[in-house]
């Protein structure tokens, strides 16, 4: 393990870069936001909301006609930029800011990402104390089902620990998922109001996905991690690994946090994911600076440990996608080393990812974005919603302590959608 440089963060590292994202994109009349959570339709926008700016994409764009992920970061951010140069001219962006594609990538290398310049691009402040609270979906008439079964899971992770033995493995994430059907389609703009409200620190996200027929999907979730952020030359990227649930007892809660905190299990699988996206950073950078200790991060059904790597980028500085493609994925979904952790999901896991462990975001003709991981999220379509959630397996990992962390992470979505209850 590499030798990193302590640093204390009395605030955010990307600060200044972030007040040049919002004086580019962003209204400055606060009292005047538009309320683009409200304006949000399923089928015809993006929407993220991160923790200084919310951006709503919409309207008929051109899609980018990138086949796979399997290129170089730099060939695919070449692609993406020919594009802003042939399309962003007609693109009408808030307050007159560059050309902006919008969309996800995968997590497999080998399926296309989904990447579009759309119409119009609008951006706000995050205004979260004007967003209204909305009742979750009813839950009425839900039928689950779970894919893999618990049974089945408990063996993939026995399956995981078994490799750990041979010496093929460090860490590998493993995941689950949830299908749920309902009598009638699944109202994906009162999820994601409920989402944004009750994890107002996350990013709250709405992607909109290649139909399925005549069925539209939506990437929907709220995730508590930053995969990368570029502002100019700074650049930040926020790794988490090593999680406990959270419990409604104040004095337990506090307790779970710090054997989080003191945990060596976790420590060392956090370590694993930080290291992994310092020394794929560090090439094209100048400066980064990589506190020596985690911290710990909460939503409102987790406790994460938490490293926020941040640096300065080289000149000429590579765009928030280009970086994005260099570090997904990172040892937080997928494990290391990675491509042997990649044919160990492959061979346990019985369904395709999609774009859960993917990454989403933007990114803009000048190179600034911001790109997060796609966890905490699930895929809607129609009538169905499948959740998913999974975990880093590492020597010393218990197969039922990983089967209740993911039952623990299902209950972001499941919140929302009005069950209170583990499955």
């Amino acid at each position: 393990m590499g030798k990193r440089r302590a640093h204390e963060w009395g605030k955010d590292p990307a600060d200044s870069g972030a007040a040049m994202v919002m004086a580019d994109h962003a209204t400055t009349d606060q009292g005047s936001e538009p309320d683009l959570l409200g304006e949000y339709r399923e089928g015809s926008s993006f929407f993220l909301t991160a923790p200084r700016h919310s951006m709503l994409a919409s309207g008929a764009g051109d899609v980018l006609p990138v086949e796979s992920t399997a290129a170089t970061p730099a060939a695919l951010a070449g692609e993406v930029d020919d594009a802003l140069g042939r399309w962003g001219g007609t693109q009408r962006v808030t307050a007159g800011g560059p050309a902006v594609v919008v969309g996800a990538v995968p997590f497999s290398p080998t399926s296309p990402p989904h990447l579009v310049l759309p119409a119009q691009v609008r951006w706000s402040g995050p205004a979260r104390s004007g967003w209204r609270s909305v009742p979750p979906v009813s839950s009425h008439g839900w039928s689950v089902r779970p894919d893999p079964p618990a049974d089945r899971y408990l063996a993939g992770v026995s399956k995981a620990l078994e490799a750990f033995d041979a010496g093929e493995l460090e860490k590998v994430v493993l995941a689950r998922t949830l299908r749920l059907t309902a009598g009638e389609p699944v109202a994906v703009a009162r999820l994601l109001a409920h989402l944004a409200h009750r994890d107002p620190t996350g990013y709250t996200f709405a992607v909109d996905l290649p139909p399925e027929g005549s069925r539209t999907r939506t990437l929907l979730g709220t995730s508590p991690e930053l995969l990368v952020r570029r502002s100019g030359t700074r650049v930040l990227s926020n790794p988490l690994a090593g999680s406990a649930a959270r419990s409604p007892d104040p004095v337990e809660d506090r307790r779970r946090a710090a054997a989080l905190l003191a945990s060596e299990k976790d420590r060392h699988e956090h370590a694993l994911v930080v290291d992994a996206v310092a020394e794929r950073l560090r090439p094209h950078c100048r400066e980064l600076e990589v506190p020596s200790e985690p911290s710990l991060v909460t939503t409102a059904t987790m406790w994460h440990l938490s490293t926020r790597v941040a640096g300065v980028l080289d000149d000429p500085a590579p765009s928030a996608l280009e970086l994005a493609a260099a570090l997904h994925p990172t040892p937080a979904v997928c494990g290391t080393p990675t491509e042997t952790a990649r044919r160990a999901i492959e061979d346990i896991e019985p369904f395709d990812r999609g774009f859960y462990t993917g990454t989403l975001g933007w990114c803009d003709a000048n190179g600034d974005g911001e790109w997060v991981v796609a966890i905490r999220c699930a895929e809607v379509a129609g009538e169905s919603i499948r959740l998913y959630a999974g975990g880093g397996i590492v020597p010393g990992s218990d197969p039922h302590g990983e089967l209740a962390e993911s039952s623990a992470k299902f209950r972001t979505l499941l919140l929302a959608m009005g069950l209170d209850q583990e499955l």
